[in-house]
């Protein structure tokens, strides 16, 4: 996989293959029965997450101190990396800090595997299918409070559903 839309067409291949249509969705319930070894534990708090493969089963860790939006967007994020990018998974453990990142390195482009799981991530969490169903021409996407009750809808924050919606 090269680029961000290879990594939501994986991303919406799994919502089909586990017959998403509700939210929100189920982002551990998908790492597992995909055979992830999901752990949490109390990180440092620039710490979000891990992904690696240990005898060749695949293990996220997840900050547990953190809100449980972020927790599942680090989530969806440290699958990306598991399903995306095993071979690089193989050579060495991949920790984030910080799993929507919007630093320069993230605005330039120049980390490509990040933000292709970003992208994997809002696509998995926040399914173009169900996200247009769910806007309705009259909301209004400038009002903060259309936007909480949105976020709430998907349990994303407000970060990730203003990156998805490319507010």
């Amino acid at each position: 996989m090269s680029n961000k839309d290879d990594a939501r067409r994986k991303a919406r291949e799994l919502i089909q293959q586990f017959g998403i249509k509700s939210l929100p969705v189920n982002v551990e319930r998908i790492a597992r029965s995909l055979g992830v070894k999901v752990e949490y534990a109390p990180f440092d708090d620039e710490l979000s997450g891990m992904a690696f493969i240990k005898d060749g089963v695949p293990a996220i860790g997840i900050n547990s101190l953190h809100h449980p939006n972020r927790q599942r967007f680090t989530m969806a994020h440290e699958l990306a990396h598991i399903v995306l990018h095993p071979t690089e998974l193989k050579k060495a453990v991949h920790v984030d800090k910080g799993s929507l990142r919007r630093d320069r390195v993230s605005a330039t482009g120049t980390d490509m595997l990040e933000i292709e799981a970003n992208a994997f991530a809002a696509e998995l969490l926040m399914p173009e299918e169900l996200l247009s169903a769910a806007l309705d021409e009259r909301l209004d996407l400038e009002d903060p409070q259309v936007l909480e009750k949105l976020a709430n809808k998907f349990r994303v924050s407000m970060t990730a559903l203003q990156h998805r919606l490319h507010i």
